[in-house]
């Protein structure tokens, strides 16, 4: 019988109990392994804090956001030796694997916790691991769970504000998550009719901005709005949703208002489109485990479940490039990238 662990490291978001479940259930109950759950990320694995897990432990949490095993942001490959002045971190991670005589150990988090899950691979832990992020940006995979549900939440956000913006003939700026990958500000942008998508990959330029804000005005459109990534070019004394926003009031001198929304985007309720990719995600995580399998990462392609290996996605970005078929559609729209 094999016995296999499970953690899930970095940032929460919709999704991870429904994962958690998925690879649970499945070995469990197909397989007939025994399942632990590591407490808060790689730093459980360093402490040796964890949970047996068993049938009752996982009732009711597939509608649960969050995570029942908590998270970190520890990275034990990062040099730091506050935490073990005489041990190195992988090394004792190695050590407490090895004690709790685990056969893989399942890794669920985005890009930082997959890198780490890549190296701890290479000491010969037997590891798979599950892409989770509300950015969307792990390379290999279409999809990552969390997505869907930060999606509905930003379009939902936008949704209320045209009604705002229209009553007060204000430009509205939200901005929404995504350091590095505009896919949120890009969905929930064209999801909920925005006017203007700002995304880190695309570089904007304000006076273009302006002027189609203007034209808009021309034209009869008394009110517009502006989904804003938080990565996109701003000054470190401010957010990019307050930059951009005061930058088109300079421009046009139209009334115009942010609105941040942070952590709400990852909280909640996940999606069903989120419960059935992560259930499918945790499902296929204990069949790689099942056929030995290791050193992979669940994926989607094409719409179908399938993994790729660790070393191919560490340390790499997916990112939105000009010719995106939905960029390209939005451009078709009518929609302002700060570069038309």
């Amino acid at each position: 019988m094999k016995k296999i662990g499970i953690l899930t490291s970095g940032g929460d978001c919709p999704g991870l109990n429904a994962a958690i479940r998925g690879v649970a259930k499945t070995a469990m109950l197909e397989y007939g392994m025994e399942v632990i759950g590591i407490s808060s990320g790689y730093k459980g694995l360093i402490t040796k804090e964890y949970i047996a897990i068993d049938e009752n432990s996982l009732s009711g949490i597939l509608t649960l956001g969050g995570t029942i095993l908590g998270t970190s942001r520890e990275k034990p490959f990062k040099k730091d030796k506050s935490f073990f002045k005489e041990n190195d971190k992988p090394k004792t991670i190695f050590n407490h694997y090895k004690e709790l005589g685990l056969d893989c150990l399942v890794c669920i988090g985005g890009n930082g916790t997959l890198k780490t899950a890549h190296l701890l691979s290479e000491t010969g832990m037997n590891i798979i691991g599950l892409p989770k992020t509300i950015d969307n940006d792990v390379w290999g995979t279409d999809r990552s769970f969390g997505f869907d549900s930060a999606v509905s939440i930003c379009t939902d956000a936008i949704d209320r504000l045209h009604t705002t913006g229209n009553s007060h003939k204000r430009i509205m700026v939200i901005e929404v998550m995504g350091h590095h990958a505009g896919w949120i500000a890009l969905h929930a942008g064209i999801a909920g009719g925005g006017d203007i998508i700002l995304i880190p990959e695309i570089e904007y330029d304000i006076k273009k901005i302006a002027k189609n804000i203007k034209d808009r005005y021309a034209k009869g459109k008394t009110y517009s709005i502006v989904v804003v990534a938080e990565g996109v070019s701003h000054p470190e004394n401010k957010t990019a949703g307050r930059h951009i926003a005061s930058l088109i009031e300079e421009h046009t001198g139209i009334e115009t208002r942010e609105t941040i929304l942070g952590y709400i985007q990852r909280g909640g309720t996940p999606t069903p489109m989120d419960r059935v990719l992560a259930t499918s995600f945790g499902g296929y995580a204990a069949e790689l485990i099942a056929m030995e399998k290791y050193g992979q990462m669940v994926t989607m392609r094409d719409n179908q479940i399938t993994s790729v290996p660790l070393s191919e996605i560490a340390g790499r970005l997916k990112l939105i490039t000009n010719d995106n078929h939905l960029v390209k559609r939005a451009r078709s729209l009518g929609v302002c990238f700060g570069d038309n």
